[in-house]
């Protein structure tokens, strides 16, 4: 990615596309921008990024066909969420010093409709985990848990992507439903602070050699709830333990986000004779949740029984190193960039 040279204080960076990514993502796909930091019209608001969200949705929008995520435009800014110091406003609701979370844009400084953030506590709980376990990973897990998984004591759950920001909180939803939780992650690092940190039952390693019978042998009674994160031969591997009944919440298939053509899918014909239920779902749908998981979710942050990991990449410049890493499962917990300092 080419770097402007470095301006004053007054400018504002933002990473913006420059063509299209043919697989998995590159700086070089990306450019670093420089002009001035805007100024607020009406009922707009002005942040200093502080905190940036990486997500894999996020590749679904470098691809010039539409997918549910509206697709970046060559020459536009990338987006995403972040949180933010607001330093000018001209909006009712925010004043300067104040700490939002909702403005979009892989950017130092963003321009927003005060109407689009949310207002958040100062000195709470860290402002990374807006982004995360308190963002919309973790309204994801929820809403995929409460309302698709529906997990009942005794059942079998299986998580994929287990140690990731949606997985993690989604196997610990479970889990406190009195279901067993079956994880499955890469690595035996992740696995153990699955199994050690997190309390699931089991984590099978993604990388086994043979994954199916490693999967048989942490649920000997099969599987009555599956949360997908990764599809492909985990998705596979889970499918063919699936009891009747059971419920998949289609979370996302970050294994084939960097695909130029996604590889066909699997013969569904089990789920007649299973009546299993398989629903996607998008967190978006239904903003609601978001409000209601944070009540429910900010008391067990803080008192340690919901537990969450950060991986940070500083610097803006280093964004599309991160949206990479995340692709190809190298980030360990829910991946943030720090472009700023948090304020005193």
């Amino acid at each position: 990615m080419s770097t402007p040279p470095t301006g004053n204080t007054a400018t504002r960076r933002s990473v913006v596309l420059k063509r299209r990514p043919r697989g998995e993502p590159d700086a070089s796909d990306f450019e670093l921008q420089e002009d001035a930091i805007p100024s607020p019209g009406p009922e707009e608001v002005v942040t200093r990024t502080i905190w940036l969200s990486i997500d894999p949705y996020m590749r679904g929008r470098l691809r010039e066909e539409q997918t549910y995520a509206v697709a970046i435009q060559i020459g536009e800014v990338m987006t995403g969420e972040t949180v933010g110091e607001v330093i000018a406003s001209n909006h009712p609701g925010f004043a300067v010093g104040d700490i939002a979370v909702g403005a979009r844009g892989w950017q130092t400084h963003n321009l927003s409709k005060g109407d689009h953030l949310v207002k958040i506590e100062r000195h709470g709980a860290p402002l990374s985990a807006y982004l995360g376990v308190l963002g919309m990973p973790g309204a994801t897990a929820y809403a995929g848990i409460t309302e698709i998984c529906k997990p009942k004591q005794g059942e079998t759950v299986v998580v994929s992507a287990a140690s990731g920001a949606v997985g993690s909180v989604a196997g610990q939803l479970a889990k406190r439903a009195g279901a067993r939780v079956v994880g499955i992650a890469g690595g035996a690092e992740k696995c153990l602070w699955v199994q050690d940190s997190l309390g699931f039952d089991a984590c099978v390693d993604h990388r086994s050699r043979d994954l199916r019978a490693e999967l048989r042998a942490e649920c000997p009674d099969g599987v009555d709830a599956y949360f997908e994160n990764v599809g492909g031969e985990v998705q596979a591997a889970v499918f063919e333990q699936l009891n009747p009944f059971a419920r998949v919440a289609m979370c996302g298939m970050v294994s084939q986000y960097n695909e130029h053509v996604f590889p066909p899918g699997p013969n569904l014909g089990f789920v007649v004779g299973k009546r299993v239920l398989i629903q996607g779902f998008i967190v978006s749908d239904r903003p609601e949740r978001l409000t209601e998981w944070r009540m429910l979710a900010a008391p067990l942050v803080a008192d340690g029984a919901l537990v969450y990991r950060e991986d940070v990449h500083d610097g803006l410049n280093n964004a599309p190193a991160a949206l990479g890493a995340i692709l190809t499962g190298q980030n360990f917990g829910k991946l943030l960039v720090r472009v700023g300092p948090d304020p005193d």
